[in-house]
Parts: C-alpha cells; sequence; structure tokens
C-alpha cells in the first residue's frame, strides 16, 4: 500500500489537500495562536527527547549522531509510531514543525521512521497466522 506523508514548516499556510495536519515539535512555535494552524493534533511524543534536541540545537553533537540518536529513540519506543501510522492509514499525513530547515530537522528521519513501520505492518499483515489445519483429512483415512 502507498502511503501519502509530506513534511512542512508550521508557518506555512494550511491547504486544504494536508490531510491530517500533526505538530510534531516538543516547543510551541513562537507567535502562533492554535486557531490559526488548523491542527488536527499537537502530538510531542515523536519528537526527540528533550535532552537530545537541547544537544544538537546547541552543537554538542552533529546532524550525523543527532540522526543515529533519533532513530534509536523511535526503535527503541515503536508505540510513539502508532497515533501517526493512524492517521497515514486514513489518508494524507502531514508533519509539521517549526524548525527552519526541514531537511535539517527532525521530520524527514520520523517520515522515514513512519514509512518503514507501516511498511513492516503490512507485510506482517499478509503472512499466515498459523499454518493450516488438516483435521479434517485426517477423518477421511
Amino acid at each position: 500500500m502507498s502511503y501519502a506523508i509530506v513534511i512542512k514548516r508550521i508557518y506555512q499556510a494550511a491547504e486544504e489537500d494536508d490531510g491530517a495536519r500533526v505538530l510534531v515539535d516538543r516547543l510551541w512555535p513562537r507567535g502562533k495562536n492554535e486557531a490559526s494552524l488548523a491542527l488536527t493534533e499537537w502530538y510531542r511524543d515523536a519528537s526527540p527527547s528533550p535532552t537530545l534536541r537541547r544537544q544538537y540545537h546547541q552543537g554538542d553533537i552533529s546532524a550525523f549522531v543527532f540522526a543515529v540518536r533519533y532513530r534509536g529513540e523511535l526503535r527503541d519506543d515503536p508505540a510513539r509510531l502508532i497515533p501517526l501510522m493512524r492517521y497515514a492509514r486514513r489518508g494524507r499525513l502531514t508533519l509539521l514543525t517549526a524548525s527552519r530547515n526541514l531537511e535539517a530537522s527532525h521530520l524527514p528521519i520520523l517520515q522515514e521512521a513512519l514509512l518503514r513501520a507501516l511498511r513492516e505492518e503490512d507485510a506482517a499483515d499478509l503472512e499466515t497466522a498459523s499454518p493450516p489445519c488438516y483435521a479434517h483429512e485426517l477423518k477421511e483415512r
């Protein structure tokens, strides 16, 4: 199955085809009130931990180290992705952040993790849960 998960800055205007608009930042964006954002939800749990976010923004760790650690946080707690996966299964999902540079933010990593989790779940649904039952053949013998 194909999923439409896009990333945008929160400061970009809401569009009709955005689908579910979910802010995935720990901090509220400066200068914005909730009514003006047309949010479906503010979901902080999928954003990097406060410590990791702080280390990255203060320059204590590189973008590479940030990405590795954030992927680890998502891998260690896959339940964090479930609410976002539900939105993606219903239609288009727009992940929002206040970061100035989308590509240097956590959103591409989150987008990748969501798509991977959705594919893995879809693949698991195609597998049979148990071997077939041959009991009816035993009765015929």
